[in-house]
């Protein structure tokens, strides 16, 4: 098994030495988001919710304009932060299990780097009632796309495509989308919009929302469109999310946060003329936020009257951008065309400067180690290391983005050059998400190439990993990493058990179950299994098994 960033959990075989005793639970298969069916899947999916029409069926743009309610009402009594929550969860329990979607440990990393303070400058302003704080996970995840586009989803969820990363000039242009995004959670417009419409029950605009999904995985256009008709969903093509005044609301309230979050009001005047250059253009459906988020002329014109020269008061990311421009990139075209290109414009004499020539490194190094020419692939990594020590020390991050891709890159080639010991010296004590998950990958690469500093780096990743998410009881790829940590080490139960966690992270109850009750098996059959994680097994057992009934008696 080749040394890689564990980019997605999603319902697989077990490990082979559990597989025989574990069985794999059924699951719906992917809803596919190619070209065509990809707008109505992800655009349409959120019109769904967001473009209903009203009380009579008329669209929104047809009615009188909206009048929000002040920050803190209540929206409905029939759609409140539970029945969002538990749609969100519904709908992300599909999502996850897509192929596109993605958790790239280094592009979580940096989008949660923005993503936080944007959240905490909205709880500082109260934006966020405690309800919402209590329940809703306030969570991003990558699409691999490589078209222009973001969406927020019921209960606090948020895609990023990775085309928009790759597309964005700095963190200020990219946090603006996420500020406005993030402003479309806090201010309930999807529950203001589904209140507006029918007010359907949560069972109801589930399943449309799940009957949309179902019509794409069919490929077929015709029942996308029935779809979207019959529920009144999709008004005037499908392309208005929210109302303007919505619209308007995201952008006003988007800008507050970054200021007060210390990012620079000129990111959204930025993105704002990278947009409305786009608009006049044929984009070939590569910029989707354009018809989710239209640019109108009075949206544009407040937009840039509400700007001011406020600069930045973070330090400057420019360094760290360019590496996530980079790795986007790379992830959203694996054809080996584009990766020979990136290799050309990484090499010496390329006319890139600055972080332009810093990312075209990390491409060209990323690139190589895809095309498995990693002598081109160390050199390269090599290399964006020195420049990044040398000229971007106020960057640490970017220098340690270096020393993970040259981790990869080593474990990938099945015999890696260096000692474990000398691999896992250059991430030094940086104990971040990316490094702990970095670290458990390389421990198992290089026990499989016989090292003898293996053995103690499995058990060093295991207490690590353990820690972490005892504190992160989400986090599915910390999880399914600790479980393969443990199965290496022998450890059977352990792995069952943090493999059964892995599942239900990521909404697979039903997986989770059949897991935890082989564990809860072994545990019995096994007179010297470890009693606390006995214990442990049998009490996420029940709770799980509630889950389940739970979520029969709402589909009934």
């Amino acid at each position: 098994m080749p040394f890689r960033q564990i980019s997605r959990v999603t319902s697989r075989e077990p490990t082979p030495a559990l597989a025989h005793s574990l069985r794999q639970p059924s699951l719906s298969p992917a809803f596919r988001l190619r070209p065509l069916a990809r707008t109505l899947a992800l655009a349409a999916l959120c019109s769904l919710l967001w473009t209903s029409g009203g009380p009579q069926g008329q669209p929104l743009q047809a009615m009188a304009q909206v009048n929000l309610p002040a920050l803190g009402d209540s929206v409905s009594s029939d759609f409140d932060i539970m029945d969002e929550r538990r749609l969100g969860e519904r709908i992300m329990r599909e999502i996850r299990h897509d192929p596109e979607y993605l958790d790239d440990p280094l592009l979580s990393d940096y989008l949660n780097s923005i993503w936080q303070p944007l959240l905490n400058a909205a709880r500082n302003r109260g934006n966020i009632s405690a309800e919402q704080d209590t329940n809703f996970p306030f969570e991003t995840f990558q699409v691999l796309d490589r078209s222009i586009n973001a969406f927020a989803l019921p209960g606090g969820y948020v895609g990023v495509h990775l085309g928009l990363i790759a597309m964005t000039a700095n963190s200020d242009e990219l946090a603006s989308v996420l500020g406005h995004e993030l402003t479309h959670i806090t201010q309930r417009h999807i529950g203001r919009s589904m209140v507006n419409a029918q007010h359907q029950s949560i069972a109801t605009v589930a399943g449309l929302v799940l009957g949309m999904i179902a019509a794409t995985r069919a490929r077929s256009v015709d029942a996308a469109n029935a779809v979207i008709i019959g529920s009144q969903a999709a008004a005037a093509q499908g392309q208005l999310n929210f109302s303007r005044e919505m619209e308007r609301e995201a952008d006003r309230i988007g800008l507050q946060l970054m200021s007060s979050a210390g990012f620079a009001s000129a990111g959204m005047a930025g993105m704002f003329e990278k947009l409305e250059s786009s608009s006049r253009l044929n984009d070939s459906n590569q910029y989707p936020y354009l018809r989710s988020h239209p640019l109108t002329i009075e949206r544009i014109s407040e937009a840039r009257l509400r700007m001011n020269s406020n600069p930045s008061t973070r330090p400057p990311s420019l360094a760290v951008h360019a590496l996530m421009q980079a790795r986007a990139r790379v992830l959203m075209d694996g054809a080996e065309p584009a990766l020979r290109k990136l290799q050309t414009v990484a090499s010496p004499g390329s006319p890139a400067v600055d972080e332009a020539r810093l990312g075209a490194i990390y491409a060209g190094a990323m690139a190589s180690m895809r095309l498995r020419d990693f002598p081109q692939a160390l050199r390269l990594a090599d290399s964006g290391l020195e420049l990044a020590k040398r000229q971007y020390a106020r960057e640490p991050v970017a220098a340690r983005d270096f020393a993970l891709l040259r981790l990869e890159i080593e474990g990938n080639s099945g015999k890696p050059a260096e000692s474990l010991t000398a691999a896992l010296d250059s991430l030094g004590n940086d104990n971040s998400r990316p490094n702990l998950l970095a670290r458990a990958q390389a421990a198992q690469a290089w026990q499989r190439a016989g090292d003898a500093a293996a053995p103690a780096a499995l058990r060093n990743s295991m207490e690590a990993l353990q820690t972490w998410v005892t504190e992160h009881k989400q986090d599915a790829l910390a999880w399914l990493a600790l479980s393969q940590c443990a199965n290496a080490q022998g450890q059977r139960l352990r792995a069952l058990r943090a493999d059964a966690e892995a599942a239900a992270a990521v909404g697979d109850v039903l997986g989770a179950v059949d897991r935890f009750r082989v564990a809860q098996r072994i545990a019995k059959e096994d007179p010297g299994s470890d009693y606390v994680e006995s214990s442990i097994i049998q009490s996420r057992l029940r709770d799980l098994e509630a889950e389940r009934r739970r979520m029969l008696l709402e589909r009934d």
